[in-house]
């Protein structure tokens, strides 16, 4: 297997309380979060969003902010420009102030001080949420009712995948299969394994089929990390998959056009 980098979850922290802002650093560092950058302002923030807003997974939003911008006129604009998750963070606990937050459908709230506990799960619900809902559904009056984050989350071109006790990033390039057994089913990325508590069918309408082919009843592939075929065997490297006969034609039709 080839060394590939591991990708941890981005994290914008947009809070003007600095000493707060960097107890959240260490907090999402601790639970293997990689915090981008930490900002006092609205306008700092879009200035990173409009340079590189694909490398931003989730956000985490202080209300009260320096500059012209609160923090929810702020999550205005990240709903109109960019399809980026947030998390409110927040000392005010008040009804004006908690109406006017749900107006922009957050996918989180959270109140100062920041728990390390309630923010490993607020990122995990937001993100999951935000993988299986449109944006503007996310978050109603019961925000995280049925999440399950017992799953792979598919955003853009990555799958977050849970590893130990936070979701670890996984380009859909770097994915060379999926292989069942029993009720669960294994990842196999270019750098290591996942087992997910998952059947292999609900794993795989996860994954674009343009990309991921079902060879076998027990294995689905990435069809750009096939390195060969013989016979009724695939190669993945050093790795062998059958396929099987209902699978065949398409199969070998679709590798001996290339």
């Amino acid at each position: 297997m080839s060394n590939v980098t591991k990708q941890k979850v981005n994290v914008l922290v947009v809070e003007d309380e600095i000493l707060l802002a960097l107890d959240i650093k260490m907090l999402l560092t601790r639970l293997n979060y990689n915090v981008q950058e930490i900002v006092s302002s609205a306008d700092k923030a879009l200035n990173i969003l409009d340079e590189r807003a694909k490398e931003i997974d989730i956000m985490l939003i202080d209300i009260v902010l320096e500059g012209d911008k609160d923090g929810i006129e702020f999550a205005r604009v990240i709903k109109k420009r960019y399809n980026i998750p947030f998390i409110f963070v927040s000392s005010y606990f008040d009804g004006n102030l908690i109406e006017r937050a749900k107006s922009v459908n957050p996918y989180g709230y959270l109140l100062k001080p920041v728990n390390e506990k309630e923010l490993l799960i607020s990122i995990e619900l937001a993100l999951s949420n935000f993988s299986n809902q449109p944006p503007d559904k996310a978050i109603s009056n019961k925000p995280w009712q049925g999440a399950n984050t017992d799953t792979a989350l598919q955003i853009n071109d990555s799958l977050f995948l849970k590893k130990d006790q936070h979701f670890q990033r996984v380009t859909l390039d770097d994915i060379l299969l999926l292989e069942a057994d029993n009720n669960y089913t294994l990842i196999y990325s270019k750098s290591e394994r996942f087992l997910y508590s998952t059947v292999l069918r609900k794993m795989e309408e996860k994954l674009p089929s343009g990309q991921f082919l079902r060879v076998h009843r027990s294995y689905v592939v990435n069809i750009q990390s096939v390195t060969g075929f013989e016979g009724n065997t695939l190669f993945i490297g050093e790795m062998r998959i059958p396929v099987s006969k209902q699978y065949r034609e398409e199969v070998f039709r679709l590798f001996k056009a290339v």
